[in-house]
């Protein structure tokens, strides 16, 4: 069931925020070990100058004090490089622990991520927003360093003279609403900021996917407008942060003066009654100035910020429930398949409305209809790449949610129509699976596939890059279809991944693909009447229901099944059923014999 977009709620934010801090736990220890021995360094060294002065002024020897100083300083130095590396690598490690765990919640979630969230907008999340949260750890370690200076600033301020402090602490809580307003005004313009930046990714992922569509019709223009219609928005959510971010600043920088000079006052009083020496004026001067350290706080609630808004996202993907798999192993069969008053939704419309469907084991089933009938989503539910909102889909009798994943990927193999070639090259793709096919394998599905000859036409063969390899539409087809072929199972489900192919070819391939298999059950997305001509029956459906289940020469007769592949009314029934028989029989192309009908 989909949830809303609020689903995951703040309790999910914080639980992937304690997840990701776990993941960097070692590294922003020392972190904060680093930025804790950095800011006692730097608590000392006010004091260290301090003394040196009235050494100097006292024309005492100093020589010692001078060689403290310049180590505290070099110290300091080493301090700041270990912590810059200390906090690129927990973040980088944050980051890629979000980044795999993310993308497998993803691929868990098959169909259903892309259909809720959309495809740009889900690399956007994984990409951008994951590296956003996995700077939540190195922030949080420096955010700690930075509270303890100006903690450690006041001590040193009461131990110098208690006066000071008292001075310091009368402004601080101004300090305090100033941070507290600027984290919670920077967390909603942030959260504002990613989310258009997502629908700007969404939107340009839409239209890479269908350049060749924009290009045809001549719309470049109107659809860069399109994918850019929410940047005034993202401005304003941009220009929204600065604003903020100056606010806190202009505020803090008006405070933070004031406060000092009133500690520099108080210590040039006290110097006048000889209760602090120059050496200390100058300390107190400094403790003051790392006491009112605002502008360091700002910049890590900042990130933190950032953080923050960029887990909410990814907690919204991480909230969406992944199927759940149970332990059972399928009994010996052949692929009977059975849909039990199956039920699915989309956008709160019922596709699939109570579908009762049988698919008798070893044999091979067309379904067909209309587009918006609910095919697809039929197939993918078929070998549980997503699951009904009601009822039940059994595999030789057994529940689909009962079977071990391993189990029900070994027995269910897919083809689509615009398969996706993952692998190094064109033998990995074909044997990319739950188990690698043997090379045999490979080449002996390339064969059945027919897609053999043009791979061994390639400068390397079955070595050939994939990415490198040039290749049709039709022949991505058949090396999705030589993938399914080389990894078996008993159940074969095709979602119109015969439709690139010309008709010679398909012809082949539906004789190969069709040939009597009693092992093995078919399940055919169909879009033409040559390809439900070949099953062994057509499961017709329509609305979301399955109006009838018969032979597609039975259903040929029905006049709105003839229309289903764009035959008028006055095309015979029973004529045309005849014509495709023999299309089907007498090897006639598939296109010659559906232009007869």
């Amino acid at each position: 069931m989909n949830s809303s977009p609020d689903s995951a709620g703040p309790a999910a934010g914080r639980a992937l925020s304690r997840a990701v801090l776990r993941q960097g736990g070692a590294r922003c220890a020392a972190l904060c070990a680093v930025g804790t021995a950095a800011t006692a360094a730097g608590l000392l060294l006010p004091a260290l100058l301090g003394h040196t002065l009235d050494l100097l002024l006292a024309r005492a020897p100093a020589a010692r004090w001078i060689g403290g100083c310049a180590g505290v300083v070099a110290l300091l130095a080493l301090l700041d490089g270990c912590a810059s590396v200390l906090t690129g690598t927990a973040d980088a490690q944050a980051t890629a622990w979000l980044r795999r765990h993310l993308t497998g919640h993803v691929l868990a979630l098959g169909p259903r991520a892309a259909a809720r969230f959309g495809a740009g907008d889900l690399v956007a999340r994984l990409v951008g927003n994951a590296a956003q949260a996995g700077t939540a750890p190195g922030a949080l370690a420096a955010l700690l360093a930075a509270l303890a200076a100006p903690v450690g600033g006041v001590v040193a301020l009461a131990l110098l003279d208690p006066y000071l402090a008292a001075v310091f602490l009368a402004g601080a809580p101004v300090l305090a609403l100033l941070l507290r307003s600027f984290a919670r005004d920077t967390s909603a313009c942030v959260a504002d900021y990613q989310r258009v930046q997502g629908r700007i990714a969404g939107a340009l992922a839409e239209a890479v996917g269908g350049f060749r569509t924009i290009r045809a019709a001549g719309v470049e223009d109107r659809e860069t407008a399109r994918i850019l219609a929410p940047l005034p928005e993202l401005s304003r959510a941009g220009h929204q942060m600065w604003r903020v971010q100056g606010r806190a600043a202009a505020r803090a920088v008006t405070v933070a003066p004031l406060l000092n000079l009133a500690v520099l006052a108080v210590a040039g009083l006290l110097l006048a009654r000889h209760r602090l020496s120059v050496g200390e004026v100058l300390a107190a001067s400094r403790y003051a100035a790392l006491a009112t350290g605002v502008g360091a706080l700002v910049g890590q609630l900042a990130t933190l910020a950032r953080a923050r808004a960029a887990t909410g996202r990814l907690a919204e993907v991480r909230g969406e429930p992944a199927p759940e798999y149970g332990a059972g192993r399928l009994p010996p069969g052949n692929g009977r398949l059975e849909l039990r008053a199956v039920t699915a939704l989309r956008g709160g419309r019922a596709v699939l409305d109570g579908v009762d469907l049988t698919v008798p084991g070893g044999t091979t089933l067309a379904v067909v209809g209309r587009s918006g009938a609910g095919k697809s989503l039929l197939a993918q539910l078929a070998g549980r790449l997503t699951d009904p909102d009601a009822g039940d889909i059994l595999l030789d009798g057994v529940p689909l949610g009962d079977l071990a994943h391993a189990e029900l990927r070994r027995a269910v193999a897919y083809a689509f129509e615009r398969p996706a070639l993952p692998g190094t090259t064109i033998e990995d793709t074909i044997a990319f699976g739950p188990t690698p096919a043997t090379p045999a394998a490979v080449r002996s599905a390339a064969r059945r596939a027919h897609a053999d000859d043009f791979v061994r036409r390639l400068p390397d063969g079955y070595a050939t890059r994939t990415a490198d390899a040039p290749r049709s539409g039709g022949e991505s087809q058949r090396l999705g279809l030589a993938r399914a072929f080389a990894h078996g199972g008993r159940l074969l489900i095709l979602d119109d991944a015969l439709s690139s192919l010309d008709t010679v070819t398909e012809r082949r391939i539906a004789q190969t693909l069709l040939a009597p298999d009693p092992s093995r059950t078919r399940l055919l997305i169909a879009h033409r009447a040559t390809t439900a001509a070949r099953a062994d029956r057509v499961a017709w459906l329509d609305a979301g229901r399955v109006r009838a289940v018969a032979t597609h020469q039975e259903l040929w007769r029905e006049a709105e099944y003839r229309a289903v592949f764009g035959a008028g009314p006055e095309h015979g029934g029973s004529a045309c059923g005849a014509d495709m028989a023999r299309d089907t029989d007498g090897g006639v192309e598939a296109e010659a014999g559906r232009g007869a009908c």
